[in-house]
């Protein structure tokens, strides 16, 4: 399917400035195109991939991707989306986040090949500007009318814009005129709160360039889902795309819960499959809901992507443990995963102790006379295997590694030991 056909099927345009010019030029040559972001964090979470993720489509139909990260905006800070001006950031603490974000960017573009991805960073040009330069080389073809109608600045003038966030859009601005100076980078993806600056970076290079020149700007919707809640929030927070704020267990979980009103749009915005495969899905959620294959393949398909085919394995394999209750094959690190939200206790006597003693000590059972009671009727399991044993001591033999033992109290009450 034609990219821009295959974007409209999935939902993924939201507004371009040029329609016809954009189909037009792209069927005539590959060109070059940059999403960028700032480094608020050192990890993206889910709710910054779609961007990206329709750069890389772009990528996978021949064109090259810039991915830009944001060391001097990143100072400055975006009023897009905010009713009030954003806490600063030190210089050293946008570069560590920018690093932190080139990382994990290198994961999801290919960097080899013919239209292999180009990262940049606009502290590059940016940062050593001085304030004369910037003010008569860009301040000078933006005019305060025009940055006065924009959303991001209109929004915040009742309750007040500082000069710093009020220059943000020139900024951003100049990335795409450098860009495209630079590279022939004629087109910048963003989220739909993004127009304003895109439209910027458009007339910049309209107004400093003699050529002919021809750029474009497309913007993508944001995400929602069905109930009206926040895409990409739990009650654990954000879903990082960094293993070790989000593991990949919760990662995988995550998407593998996504309600059925959902699934299709997540599979046609998130993923790479074909329009085929996803109508096949659908269709089997008419035909075997309960199998949710549509789910499987949502949180497969972006596990792999983001944390590779090991971590996706991992993950499954957890999954099936905790769902079959077979427990005593998990490693002490898919322990961790897994068990991370369940009610734990540490066990610091390296001695053995008596079932029902760990039981109450615990707090699982919330007396001997329970303990007992729990036990003698099957509802205890060790480590997978049913306990019945009142006399059953825990010890070495019960550590997974030396260091946890997974108790679990009726079907689904799991409690880790650690030790």
């Amino acid at each position: 399917m034609e990219l821009l056909q295959d974007l409209q099927w999935r939902g993924i345009i939201y507004q371009q400035t040029d329609e016809e010019g954009l189909k037009d030029t792209l069927h005539k040559e590959k060109i070059s195109l940059y999403c960028g972001m700032d480094p608020t964090a050192d990890s993206m979470h889910i709710g910054h991939l779609l961007p990206f993720l329709t750069l890389r489509r772009f990528q996978e139909h021949g064109h090259r991707p810039i991915v830009l990260v944001g060391g001097a905006t990143g100072l400055i800070g975006d009023p897009s989306g905010k009713s009030e001006e954003r806490k600063l950031q030190t210089l050293e603490m946008v570069q560590h986040n920018v690093a932190g974000l080139q990382k994990q960017l290198t994961h999801i573009f290919d960097f080899e090949g013919e239209n292999g991805a180009i990262m940049v960073n606009n502290y590059d040009w940016a940062g050593s500007m001085d304030i004369v330069t910037f003010l008569r080389d860009y301040g000078k073809h933006v005019g305060v009318n025009y940055m006065l109608a924009k959303d991001t600045v209109a929004s915040r003038l009742e309750t007040g814009i500082s000069f710093t966030e009020f220059t943000y859009t020139i900024l951003q601005g100049m990335d795409f005129f450098r860009l495209y100076e630079d590279h022939n980078c004629k087109m910048q993806i963003g989220g739909s709160d993004q127009w304003g600056n895109i439209t910027t970076g458009l007339e910049l290079i309209r107004k400093m360039t003699t050529d002919e020149s021809k750029a474009f700007g497309l913007t993508i919707p944001l995400v929602t889902k069905a109930d009206g809640t926040k895409f990409g929030k739990t009650e654990g927070g954000a879903i990082w795309l960094d293993p070790e704020k989000t593991s990949p267990y919760e990662f995988y979980q995550f998407w593998i819960n996504t309600a059925d009103a959902d699934v299709i749009k997540y599979l046609k915005f998130f993923t790479f499959l074909t329009r085929e495969q996803i109508e096949a899905l659908e269709e089997s959620m008419k035909e075997e809901a309960h199998l949710r294959k549509a789910q499987k393949a949502l949180a497969e398909e972006m596990t792999r992507l983001i944390h590779g085919e090991a971590a996706l394995e991992q993950a499954i394999k957890i999954s099936q443990a905790l769902f079959s209750g077979d427990v005593k094959n998990l490693t002490a690190t898919e322990i961790q995963q897994g068990f991370k939200d369940v009610p734990s206790y540490e066990h610091s006597s390296g001695e053995d102790i008596s079932i029902v003693d760990l039981l109450v000590e615990s707090k699982i059972s919330s007396s001997k006379r329970q303990a007992r009671e729990d036990v003698t009727n099957g509802a205890v399991s060790i480590n997978g295997d049913r306990v019945t044993d009142l006399d059953y001591m825990i010890g070495n033999k019960d550590r997974i590694e030396g260091q946890f033992t997974i108790i679990r109290r009726g079907k689904k009450k799991y409690f880790l030991i650690k030790y």
